[in-house]
């Protein structure tokens, strides 16, 4: 078994992120389990050096995952960091479909850590359900991960201005519908695709899953400002998202009361 850093052992290969593969290893001296992410040398983006340099900004924020060492070989880059629990995605896998008030609990957690890295300077850009992993041993903790396409959207303490990229960034079932049309992202876009994981976990499916014709997954995207299918509390979100400008810094705490009051009436009446 291979060594690295003359500390870590890389044992099971558990995954892949936005860039290379993602190891089960073992701290040789204190017998810690880790996760250690792995990226070619040979590649041109070189995410996870940008991924290693954000979660040190990061480190003082809880349900972030912190960096232990990152370093390099003549082959690959390395980052070894906490090693986490079940994805959303893995749990959804297995129940199929979520109730309503464990998808606004999960909502809660998931604005709150978002709340906590934008008041950072940073939006994250590739919010997904496989992205989002639970403590080890415990489903009540859940982790932000994978930070390779996170972008801080402050430039000389001035939010930066909407402008044209080059491609989609994130994932297609999950990216916003200023990212399908290639425009820089901000805040309101990391909700608005949380928005499509909140879809996701109550109907099992999104109406696009099965499409890969980009024009397609965008017009339904459009269309669905006008859906009836989820909950009005799901979809008060998901419309008060889209009518949000660039800039513009959402309500995080309105929106967790609003899941509040909802838990809260559901719980008296169920």
């Amino acid at each position: 078994m291979e060594l690295i850093n003359k500390k870590y052992l890389l044992l099971d290969k558990i995954g892949s992120g936005s860039f290379g593969s993602i190891y089960k290893g073992q701290n040789i001296r204190t017998k810690e389990f880790v996760a250690i992410k792995i990226e070619s040398i040979d590649t041109e983006l070189n995410l996870l050096k940008n991924e290693s340099i954000i979660y040190q900004y990061l480190n003082s924020c809880t349900n972030i995952p912190k960096v232990k060492w990152y370093g390099k070989d003549k082959n690959n880059y390395y980052m070894v960091i906490n090693l986490l629990g079940d994805s959303l995605q893995n749990l959804l896998n297995e129940r199929k479909r979520f109730s309503l008030i464990l998808i606004l609990k999960i909502g809660i957690k998931i604005l709150n850590i978002l709340k906590l890295i934008h008041e950072k300077g940073l939006v994250h850009r590739d919010i997904k359900p496989d992205n989002f992993l639970f403590g080890l041993n415990s489903l009540y903790e859940l982790y932000l991960i994978d930070f390779g396409f996170c972008k801080s959207y402050i430039n000389n303490n001035e939010h930066i201005k909407i402008k044209k990229n080059h491609s989609i960034i994130g994932s297609l079932n999950y990216a916003s519908i200023m990212s399908h049309n290639c425009f820089e992202l901000s805040r309101r876009d990391d909700l608005e695709s949380l928005s499509y994981i909140l879809f996701y976990l109550y109907d099992g499916s999104l109406p696009w899953n099965n499409i890969s014709d980009v024009n397609d997954i965008i017009k339904l995207k459009t269309e669905m400002i006008n859906s009836n299918r989820y909950p009005q509390v799901l979809m008060d979100f998901y419309k008060y998202i889209r009518s949000m400008e660039f800039e513009e810094k959402p309500h995080y705490l309105l929106i967790i009361d609003s899941f509040k009051r909802e838990i809260e009436y559901l719980s008296k009446n169920n």
